[in-house]
Formats: C-alpha cells, structure tokens, sequence
C-alpha cells in the first residue's frame, strides 16, 4: 500500500520568462490554467490527506478558480524564494495536524504533466526509506561544462548526472528543520532535495518520465497544448 501524503506546491513566483500578463501558473492550456491541472493530478489520488498552496499575498488569479473552494486545499503566505513558500508550507500543515513523521509532497506549479505511474512509483519506491527522495531523470545528452569565455572546457560524464524534477517527498519534520536552517545560514537552496543535502542526508532518486516537464518558456506551453490536443 502507497504512503499516504500530505502535498506543498509553491506557487507564489511569477515566470518572467513567459513574458505573459500573468504569472505562468495562471496560462490556460487545455480549458484549464496550468496550476489547475498541476493539482488535479494529485486531487485524484486516494492517499492524499490535504494540500497547501503558497501564494503572493496580493494574488488575484487563484480566488476565482473552481479549484480554489476545494476543501481539501488550504491557502498560505508565499515568501520571496522558493524555500520560504515551502516552509510556510510546512507551517500550515502543522497547524493542520500533519505530524513530523508524515510525508510530504513538494511539486513545483508549473509542472502539471506528471504522470500518475510516476508519481505511485515515487510513493511506493520511497513509503520505508528512512529520508525519502525525488522524481529524477538521467541525463540522456552530452553534457559540457563552460568556461567564463563561453568555451568547452571539459565533457562531464553523464553516466552520474541526473535532471532534478518533482515531486520531491520528505518527512514534514526533517524537510521543516533542513529548510529553516538552511535558510538562516543564507545558504542557496533550489530545491528541497537540496536543503536535505545540506543537512547531511543522501535522497533517493526514483527515475520518471522525461515529459514531467516544467513550463518556463512559451514553447514549453506550446508543446503541451498540442500534447493534450488529444483526448487524455
């Protein structure tokens, strides 16, 4: 039987890649914005326990989804990184009776085509490990690292090089004291694996699908609105 799991999505950043007249979350693609389809995928799934999402304090988009009258979801104060969304994240499942010892999901608002398999993979790979880990990638192109001069100055072994996606899933307590110290250290964290990193623990990496891909750039909304032109 799967973990059951509580689920944090920050979701307070505004995609200035996008050059949109919204925060790229917000983009429609499909009839629905993009961070509806995001938490669709985990709405569906009988081990959910409840989910926060942190958002801009000033946000006006996510009041007038459907999805934001969910009782299951509850709303809290996005901060000015990503690890200070996910923290306060972490808080308000506190204040909602998640234990320390409970997992939690972090997936990032902007990757909405996680596949179910994957994300059962990742429940079931990790439900007895004792520091839990990330949906992962293998690095499948030859990878060289630059000089300041904008030339090759070496080819890195890919054989050892993983892409990070998520979600990533952590046990609330663990994940809550490697944020908040490595937030006080004003140490650089880009993702909760990271800040689980610099605590001193080793995630597991559980291999998914290349096309849980994250929307950065128009073309990435582009390629999923012909992916899911198709019914699904």
């Amino acid at each position: 039987m799967s973990a059951r799991f509580w689920l944090v999505i920050p979701a307070a950043g505004i995609g200035a890649r996008m050059a949109a007249d919204r925060p790229k979350q917000y983009l429609q693609v499909a009839g629905r914005s993009i961070l509806e389809h995001t938490l669709q995928r985990f709405l569906d799934h009988p081990a959910l326990r409840g989910v926060v999402v942190s958002l801009a304090a000033d946000d006006p988009y996510w009041p007038v989804l459907a999805v934001a009258s969910d009782p299951r979801i509850r709303r809290a104060a996005g901060g000015r990184e990503r690890a200070d969304s996910v923290l306060a994240g972490l808080e308000a499942l506190k204040s909602e009776g998640a234990a320390d010892d409970d997992w939690v999901l972090v997936h990032d608002a902007a990757r909405p085509n996680l596949a179910l398999e994957d994300l059962q993979r990742l429940l079931d790979s990790l439900a007895d490990d004792p520091v839990g880990g990330l949906l992962a990638v293998p690095a499948r192109d030859t990878l060289k690292r630059a000089g300041a001069d904008g030339r090759v100055q070496e080819t890195v072994d890919r054989s050892v090089i993983w892409q990070a996606y998520t979600p990533q899933m952590f046990r609330l307590g663990a994940l809550r004291q490697a944020l908040a110290q490595a937030l006080r250290a004003q140490v650089a964290i880009t993702d909760e694996a990271s800040a689980m990193e610099w605590a001193g623990l080793a995630p597991r990496l559980v291999e998914g699908r290349a096309d849980n891909l994250k929307v950065t750039r128009p073309e990435d909304l582009q390629y999923l609105q012909v992916l899911w032109s198709e019914p699904r």
